[in-house]
């Protein structure tokens, strides 16, 4: 390797491996993840055993145990995967790596600021390994999804390294399966029409016209001829952040009214914390464990930076609504902070043009939850009337 190159670590069934309690379950048999509750009854990610019998990831499950009778389901555990791979990509920051990663179980960094680290290009592969401690695939390519595409063919002990240059790069990808795009968010849906359609390998979907693309999956299509010809954009890294974690457990299994008095606690135990600092709270996740099996996790992010506890309360509790049972643990982690307190800006003294803007935003987004009835202004009609009824009506506020 030569010029910077993006490395791509990638753990396969990541979420399944971890609800599982380890890679030695996939082996025992054919295993998938059980349909998330309250959601479409699809299975999620599959072990290779079950792939076997023609099992994949968003099959019905009637479909799936029909094709495989002895299918064992795993309830999903969203919470213990985000915990697991929030540790890893914290072990990736601790080498020097500034990663980049959308879902959990691939993991993106440019190895060039690296180098004199770790010794070179093999020192930084070797340091990844490390980081991680469980076999990982590793791929580098000038490019995101090239990276990916080169780590899918990577073995455990062996890293995959694409070729440098647009033209060896494009004949590199060009016999890969157009289910790679599947990885990627924007493309996640072209796979199964591109199939359709004969298109199966990366080089036949790169051959295509752009605009014939564009014509038909709309900004989705020119992107995968993109990603198919080596081209994709540059790397975002996160920001490592300080996160404050609270947890309850419940006497009892709670829901309804008793999870939202169970969340006010626990904000009250993290404005109390001294690592706080007196900041505010930009992005919280609340997660749960359930009865049944299996947990729940909710990430939210807040349109501005709060620290009063009844405001956060009221815009998290409906969420809670969305469990699919009981739970026995109740936690609260908070992933963004904001300004302290005392910086933030006071509705008082600022210009009547501002407040109106903000005031006139509040209503749109009450409207937008609750009907146009959600922001009324009382107008009179008939003041001298002898029924209150006919003196005055609600009307639509417009402010």
């Amino acid at each position: 390797m030569c010029s910077i190159m993006v490395i791509c670590a990638l753990l396969p069934r990541f979420a399944l491996t971890v609800a599982a309690g380890g890679r030695a379950a996939l082996a025992a048999g054919p295993v998938a993840l059980a349909p998330e509750p309250g959601r479409e009854a699809v299975i999620g990610e599959v072990s290779a055993a079950a792939e076997a019998f023609g099992v994949r990831a968003g099959l019905r499950l009637g479909e799936a145990l029909a094709r495989c009778p002895g299918l064992r389901l795993v309830a999903p555990d969203p919470a213990g995967v985000g915990d697991e791979w929030d540790r890893l990509i914290g072990a990736l920051e601790n080498i020097g790596a500034a990663v980049e990663s959308e879902r959990p179980g691939a993991a993106y960094f440019e190895e060039g600021g690296l180098r004199k680290l770790h010794g070179g290009p093999e020192g930084v592969l070797a340091a990844t390994r490390r980081a991680f401690g469980v076999p990982v695939r590793l791929g580098a390519a000038p490019s995101r999804f090239a990276a990916l595409a080169a780590a899918s063919r990577a073995r455990a002990r062996r890293a995959e390294l694409a070729p440098e240059g647009p033209a060896r790069l494009a004949a590199y990808l060009a016999p890969l399966p157009v289910s790679l795009l599947a990885n990627r968010a924007e493309t996640a849906r072209l796979p199964e029409p591109l199939e359709r359609f004969g298109i199966h390998t990366l080089g036949e979907l790169a051959r295509l016209p752009r605009a014939a693309l564009a014509d038909r999956f709309g900004e989705p299509g020119p992107l995968a001829r993109d990603l198919a010809r080596g081209r994709d954009s540059p790397l975002v890294a996160r920001r490592p952040a300080e996160q404050l974690e609270e947890t309850l457990e419940l006497p009892e299994s709670g829901s309804g009214e008793q999870l939202e008095h169970a969340l006010g606690l626990l904000f009250d135990r993290v404005l109390a914390r001294r690592e706080r600092r007196g900041r505010t709270f930009r992005a919280v996740v609340v997660s749960a464990t359930l009865v049944e099996g299996g947990t729940w996790r909710m990430r939210m992010t807040f349109r501005e930076a709060l620290a009063d506890r009844r405001r956060m309360r009221l815009a998290l509790a409906p969420r809670l609504a969305e469990l699919p049972a009981p739970a026995d643990v109740l936690r609260l982690r908070i992933e963004g902070f904001g300004p302290p307190e005392g910086h933030q800006r006071s509705l008082l003294s600022e210009p009547a043009a501002i407040r109106s803007a903000r005031l006139r935003e509040a209503v749109r987004q009450a409207r937008a939850v609750a009907g146009p009835d959600a922001a009324l202004h009382i107008v009179p009609v008939d003041p001298n009337s002898r029924v209150p009824e006919r003196r005055h009506t609600l009307a639509p506020w417009d402010p």
